[in-house]
């Protein structure tokens, strides 16, 4: 009986592969890896080509490539090369470069990306992704390292001079702040670093609800959410990276 005759021995392997990310997209690969990943970071996908075909995506420099792995009754294949199991897929390619692109980019897989880590409770609703340290395996994972939280959306914003309430698009990842002036702009008005950033709160001193401020040396924002709901979720997530800096202080 060959090694992949029993379904559910693949299924486990899959299962156990931290940095399996099921059906993420291609697109959703590349925002992960640019934003948060590094050169040679890497994740496995399900591929768009049906069942048994996945997609590697790695990073390299400042770009995310795709490489086609098939699934076969003896194992992975992968290009010319044909692997028992996915661990030893990785462990090849660990010291046995991919050709990148047709411009001979060489690629190494060195750091794969977890698809969940553990993390507060009040992060269930914040996609939350982590933090990896060198290393080849899934073993190198660093399960307590800081957390990258990202979250993203509409609020409106008080003005500094003018008090006026204006729909600003908000991104915030690693200890940034940015707002721009629609969503389809790709230069942010400010950029806010949280590092300065005192404290966070609701504030029920304006005449809107579901507002809240955050308190910087030079100015306090006022912002505001449509619902509760939403507002609680960005003081929760600026409120435990504001904990978080302040241990690494």
């Amino acid at each position: 009986m060959s090694y992949y005759s029993d379904t559910s021995s693949v299924d486990d392997e899959l299962e156990s592969l931290r940095w399996y990310h099921f059906d993420l997209s291609r697109h959703a690969a590349e925002a992960i890896l640019l934003s948060n990943g590094k050169d040679g970071s890497y994740l496995l996908r399900n591929s768009h080509r049906g069942p048994g075909s996945f997609a590697l995506s790695v990073r390299a420099s400042d770009s995310v490539k795709h490489f086609h792995v098939t699934r076969n009754s003896t194992g992975y294949a992968f290009g010319f090369n044909e692997f028992a199991s996915l661990k030893d897929f990785v462990h090849h390619f660990a010291n046995q470069p991919l050709l990148g692109s047709e411009t001979g980019t060489l690629i190494v897989l060195k750091f794969p990306y977890p698809w969940r880590v553990e993390e507060p409770s009040i992060y269930e609703s914040v996609r939350v992704h982590t933090v990896m340290q060198a290393g080849r395996t899934e073993s190198d994972l660093v399960a307590s390292a800081p957390s990258l939280g990202t979250k993203e959306g509409y609020l409106i914003k008080l003005g500094a001079f003018v008090k006026n309430w204006k729909q600003r698009w908000f991104t915030l990842n690693r200890n940034e702040l940015k707002y721009f002036k629609d969503k389809t702009f790709d230069e942010p008005i400010r950029t806010l670093d949280l590092t300065a950033c005192s404290a966070i709160q609701f504030d029920y001193s304006q005449d809107k609800v579901n507002c809240f401020c955050l308190v910087f040396p030079e100015r306090t924002f006022y912002l505001c959410a449509k619902t509760g709901v939403e507002a609680d979720e960005w003081i929760r997530i600026i409120r435990w990276k504001l904990s978080q800096m302040k241990k690494t202080r």
